[in-house]
């Protein structure tokens, strides 16, 4: 009993001392950083939603209306005119300026991410590793809207390959983080590289083997499977009313991570997070089958309406030109010429 009460105690001791320690780094801008990592977190996960979901739909739909040319894009234009066309890789781009400014220019405390010798500081790497990611997205959206607005000839491929680029870049760094996540916030970021990995591994299949529907379609939930994981760890890490039970926030070298009671809290949030995991593949996958199911319902039935229109057109074609067949058209016995003939016969051949 007076094991447990102090362990308690210590327990308490600890979570003022996390809370202290927090306040004294950050004074009255800690809760601006923690929102700030927060919103680090959320927008990007929106951003990857909105184009995870706008790749899915024109994936499927492009496969789905023409299912033996379907060629994979790296990007999809809209079907507005002028700048609205490229609304895609100019929202790739705006995203990637906005990171790199938070990242660089907003959020530090200095509003400059260097030292007073111009190096950069140990608490800014992680700022200039985020900003190295969003700056190979944009180069990523510059190279699709150049390619275009140009009408420069792009050798097939080439724009999955610098997409691939970025996420790999993605991938590198976020596996060899310099924050060196520890505990649940390691697991979710070790979570978070699974998919990154499945949209390198696609977009490097899909340079060799553009004509892959299912390729494009896995990079496509990829996509929006990175940006619905984004949102997940955002809300697990920074807002206390989603922390697994028995974990809180505390500070370590000026970065907040989440600690855990116990080793028994520490299992079972990682297990909560592989469920989520798991969670959010599976809905992701429903809802993508359920569009290709869908668009594919819709457009038999297309099919089918499209055929009976055309018979009846060529029904009153026929009619039409038997109705200008008469005697004084005819040869002097009676007989159809030649020039008759050929026109039945083309008419028959289009109802074949």
């Amino acid at each position: 009993m007076r094991y447990a009460i102090t362990e308690k105690l210590e327990l308490k001791d600890r979570k003022l001392g996390a809370f202290n320690s927090l306040s004294d780094h950050t004074g009255k801008g800690g809760k601006r950083n923690q929102m700030g990592t927060f919103i680090g977190h959320i927008l990007p996960g929106v951003g990857f939603i909105f184009i995870g979901l706008w790749h899915l739909f024109n994936v499927v739909r492009s496969y789905v209306e023409t299912p033996w040319n379907y060629t994979s894009r790296a990007w999809f234009p809209t079907r507005w005119n002028g700048w609205r066309k490229y609304m895609e890789p100019l929202a790739i781009m705006l995203g990637s300026v906005v990171s790199i400014s938070a990242e660089l220019f907003i959020c530090p405390a200095k509003h400059q991410p260097f030292a007073d010798d111009w190096s950069i500081p140990d608490n800014h790497l992680n700022n200039f590793e985020h900003s190295t990611m969003s700056l190979f997205f944009f180069i990523f959206g510059a190279c699709c809207l150049t390619s275009d607005l140009t009408k420069i000839h792009v050798p097939r491929g080439l724009l999955h390959l610098m997409g691939a680029f970025a996420f790999s870049q993605e991938l590198i760094l976020f596996h060899f983080h310099s924050a060196d996540h520890m505990g649940l916030e390691g697991h979710f970021h070790w979570l978070l590289q699974l998919p990154i990995a499945v949209g390198l591994v696609c977009a490097l299949i899909e340079v060799a083997a553009p004509k892959s529907f299912v390729v494009s379609f896995v990079r496509a939930v990829s996509i929006l499977y990175q940006g619905f994981w984004f949102v997940q760890m955002g809300l697990t890490l920074w807002i206390p009313a989603f922390t697994p039970r028995g974990c809180f926030m505390s500070d370590k070298d000026g970065h907040k991570v989440v600690r855990c009671e116990s080793p028994e809290d520490d299992m079972r949030a990682k297990a909560l997070a592989n469920l989520y995991f798991s969670w959010y593949l599976a809905a992701i996958l429903a809802s993508a089958l359920c569009l290709y199911v869908g668009m594919m319902c819709h457009k038999s039935k297309q099919v089918q309406y499209e055929p009976l229109e055309t018979n009846l057109k060529i029904e009153r074609s026929l009619r039409d030109v038997e109705a200008q067949i008469s005697p004084t058209s005819s040869n002097g016995d009676g007989s159809v010429t030649t020039e008759e003939m050929q026109g039945l016969t083309a008419i028959e051949l289009r109802a074949r």
